[in-house]
């Protein structure tokens, strides 16, 4: 879990205060204003030409964040306007710094030709608006991915029920299209958000000023941020869960309690907040029973090392120690069984006659890793391409899939498999193999 704070500067005073009037102006400025205070708790990368500029505070943050220059442009109300900027071209590099920081970035871009804005006068602007908000938990691309890391953006839901409040977290990784819920309580909920290891976690914003709540809050730090309640909103949750999934009624999903709608909605709400006419391609959401995994309470977590060491390093880690996996998607898969082991017996044995099968099957094992070591992260290729960020490496990785899909078939055939592996041979089966065909 990130919980890094952005660098904030030793002497805030000496900041430059963000803007909020527009007396005195030039039309590119008083854009700029304009788009800032609709999204302030972000930075800005205003886009001109082949540069993303920022001005105000954004530049003084973004300038020691980044290493980068501090200049200047033209005054505002008597004072010098800082300004950074950064290419276009290499945009990812800096995201990935800021992101890793903690900072969230609206991405603002000009929607109409430089031609257009010249019939309205030789004065006006160019039409910009922000096309994408870029948070920790809302990342798809490969630079700001880690390949065996999720990354998770999970929302927290709460209602009143009689005298005490329910508690539920959906949690979404949006680069894969994982959904998940369960209901949780205030005794367990850091236990809950530290076995799923999110990027970023959003909460109702009376949840987040809630004192009770307030010892939860400053061990996340930056990882958690307040989000209109309106986003939260369970008695809309049903209508707004089933206009993202394109369904009449939501009722085939599953039965939500009203905490675990509260969660969904929220998480959703967000997802088409930062991604804005763009939807990825999330699963349904699917709950996770309480007492499904053991519970492990956040300090034993910690002491375990299971996925960092104690100095937040995942070398010396005992996932680092019995990683063998050869795709992104396998370590993540191991990474998640580390940090909810099952309790269910029946459910432990299935997952232990695969292994056992594997470990008979030597020669086979080593067929399977062969086909793997060939597929690149369908998942998040997939993910980019649905959300118009993909490209022809992307095509690609999915018609790799496809094949090495149907070599682990062949392998598979006229083998007795245990259950576990069957489910999975028979995916592979359901899947449109002359799709791949058509991405060559």
């Amino acid at each position: 879990m990130n919980m890094h704070s952005p660098n904030e500067p030793d002497a805030p005073e000496a900041m430059t205060p963000a803007p909020t009037v527009h007396a005195g102006a030039t039309p590119m400025i008083e854009q700029f204003i304009e788009i800032k205070a609709a999204n302030p708790d972000s930075l800005l990368f205003y886009r001109m030409g082949d540069f993303y500029e920022l001005f105000f505070e954004d530049a003084e943050k973004a300038s020691r964040a980044l290493g980068i220059v501090l200049t200047k442009r033209g005054k505002y109300q008597g004072l010098d306007i800082p300004m950074c900027g950064v290419p276009v071209h290499a945009a990812d590099d800096y995201l990935q710094k800021l992101i890793g920081q903690g900072f969230r970035v609206a991405v603002c871009e000009q929607i109409e030709d430089p031609a257009e804005a010249k019939k309205r006068g030789s004065k006006s602007v160019v039409r910009r608006d922000v096309v994408r908000l870029v948070t920790p938990g809302t990342i798809t691309e490969d630079k700001l991915l880690a390949p065996s890391e999720s990354s998770f953006l999970m929302a927290l839901g709460r209602v009143k029920g009689g005298a005490d409040h329910s508690f539920a977290l959906a949690w979404i990784d949006i680069s894969t299209g994982a959904f998940r819920v369960t209901d949780t309580t205030a005794d367990r909920l850091l236990a809950d958000i530290f076995r799923v290891d999110p990027r970023e976690l959003i909460v109702a914003e009376p949840v987040f000023h809630d004192p009770e709540l307030k010892p939860v809050f400053d061990v996340l730090g930056r990882v958690a941020s307040p989000q209109p309640p309106s986003l939260f909103d369970s008695a809309s949750a049903t209508g707004r869960i089933a206009r993202f999934f394109d369904v009449a009624t939501p009722d085939s999903f599953g039965a939500f309690s009203r905490a675990e709608l509260s969660a969904i909605s929220g998480a959703i709400a967000y997802v088409e907040k930062t991604q804005k006419a763009e939807r990825p391609p999330l699963s349904r959401p699917e709950r996770e029973e309480q007492g499904s995994t053991l519970f492990i309470d956040p300090a034993t977590r910690g002491n375990l090392e299971l996925l960092r060491t104690l100095s937040g390093s995942r070398e010396g880690s005992l996932f680092k120690a019995i990683d063998r996996t050869v795709t992104g998607g396998g370590a993540r898969l191991l990474a998640d069984r580390l940090m909810a082991p099952l309790t269910d017996p029946a459910a432990i044995g299935a997952r232990l006659d695969s292994v056992s099968f594997f470990r008979s099957e030597t020669r086979l094992c080593q067929a399977v890793r062969s086909s793997l070591k060939s597929v690149a992260d369908m998942p998040r290729a997939l993910s980019r391409l649905a959300l118009n960020r993909g490209g022809p490496r992307d095509l690609g990785a999915l018609r790799a899939g496809f094949e090495a899909a149907g070599a682990i078939a062949e392998i598979f055939a006229a083998t007795a498999l245990p259950p576990e592996l069957a489910a999975a041979l028979a995916a592979i089966h359901a899947l449109p193999q002359a799709l791949a065909q058509h991405l060559t």
